[in-house]
């Protein structure tokens, strides 16, 4: 007898757990409303300033004098060290010699020309005289036209030297080293003693930046949201070394060129700001927030309700909405869930854009159903021999 209560009262219990509670079901719900709707990329970047000047050296030798350094302020032309112009001076000294001696030929040759010419024209008075040979006036001109050459020999070694001198002279000058540009010294890669070299890859002695008040943060958008950049957006970003302070840009430059890493492709984008307190250093990595769209005092839905789906219409959902470009929200009226078909505008992560649809602000929407427990707890039950079931 025991037994068979206990196996009464214990599929009475199941019984009474699994059959559905008569209280209403609930619902989570959110209201819709009317507000601003931002959508962002994010991204990472370097700061760095508009213009940066490799300063280099157009001739070899060491290094005597450096007159600026770190964070110095230059102007263009200014000198920013110095190369030891000895042996540069000496060939010039050798250059102006070398061009010396090539017009003292130059005028040598000359006179030599006009004694030729002079003793051609007497032979050929003679020749026409019949007083010398033929052979005698052929050889006067002959020498006569050899020195005519020797001048314009002469002539070109002279502009040969003084190409030569102007090249030493320039050498000369190329020993101070000049600023290219008004800006300030951002990095030196030089000191006093050292010698560099002059190639076809010439050592970056100095980097100077045109106007540090003036920065650029390039970021790296990766290809699938590359799409939303569009130059002259909005953009904020922050750096590490500043906390909460945002710094305001514009989008200035979407670069076409890809970059490619370990099979992930980025786009280069150029985000223009002003520093005018310099408390932007090059360098600096920057979390970049780009707006590629705004709606103004939209109606907005909370993106939850856009995915929520009661279970009973789970299962007979067609693709008519997604053919049609229109979602379905659900909401309370009267007490009854019904269904909404909206079509929908910007959408973030949290609220979409309202265009058409059967909603106003303040009408509220639901996102989520409440679930009660199943098992719910039951009365005591006393069953024969003194058992009690819980």
């Amino acid at each position: 007898m025991a037994a068979a209560a206990i196996v009464v009262t214990g599929v009475a219990y199941a019984a009474w757990q699994l059959w559905p509670s008569n209280e209403p079901t609930r619902y989570k719900t959110a209201v819709v409303d009317r507000g601003d709707i931002v959508t962002s990329v994010t991204a990472t970047g370097t700061v760095n300033p508009v213009t940066t000047v490799q300063v280099g050296t157009y001739v070899s030798g060491r290094i005597i004098a450096i007159d600026v350094d770190f964070n110095s302020p230059v102007r263009r032309n200014q000198r920013v060290a110095k190369i030891d112009p000895a042996p540069f001076e000496v060939k010039v000294q050798k250059a102006e010699a070398a061009l010396a001696n090539a017009k003292a030929k130059l005028a040598k040759d000359r006179a030599d020309l006009a004694l030729k010419e002079l003793t051609w024209k007497r032979y050929h008075e003679l020749y026409e005289r019949e007083l010398i040979a033929r052979a005698d006036l052929d050889q006067a001109r002959s020498d006569y036209e050899q020195a005519r050459a020797q001048i314009a020999v002469d002539e070109a070694a002279v502009r040969q030297a003084e190409a030569d001198l102007a090249e030493a002279r320039i050498n000369l000058w190329y020993t101070d080293i000049l600023a290219p540009v008004d800006g300030i010294v951002v990095s030196r890669n030089v000191n006093v003693g050292q010698t560099v070299a002059a190639s076809f890859q010439t050592p970056t002695l100095f980097l100077i930046a045109d106007d540090l008040t003036k920065m650029q943060v390039d970021t790296s958008v990766s290809e699938s949201d590359i799409g939303q950049v569009r130059e002259g957006q909005r953009a904020v970003f922050t750096v590490d070394a500043y906390g909460s302070r945002t710094f305001e840009g514009l989008v200035t430059q979407v670069r076409n060129a890809p970059t490619t890493v370990q099979s992930v492709v980025t786009y280069d984008v150029v985000v223009a700001v002003e520093n005018p307190d310099l408390a932007l250093k090059p360098g600096m990595t920057a979390t970049v927030t780009i707006t590629t769209a705004e709606r103004k005092g939209a109606i907005r839905v909370p993106v939850r309700a856009l995915r929520f789906r009661p279970e009973t219409a789970r299962a007979a959902e067609t693709p008519r909405e997604a053919q049609r470009g229109e979602s379905r929200v659900w909401v309370l009226r009267n007490g009854t869930l019904s269904p909404v078909d909206v079509q929908l505008g910007l959408r973030n992560e949290t609220h979409a854009e309202l265009l058409h649809g059967d909603l106003q602000p303040g009408d509220e929407v639901v996102v989520a159903m409440e679930r009660q427990d199943a098992r719910r707890s039951a009365p005591g039950l006393t069953v024969p021999g003194g058992i009690r079931l819980r």
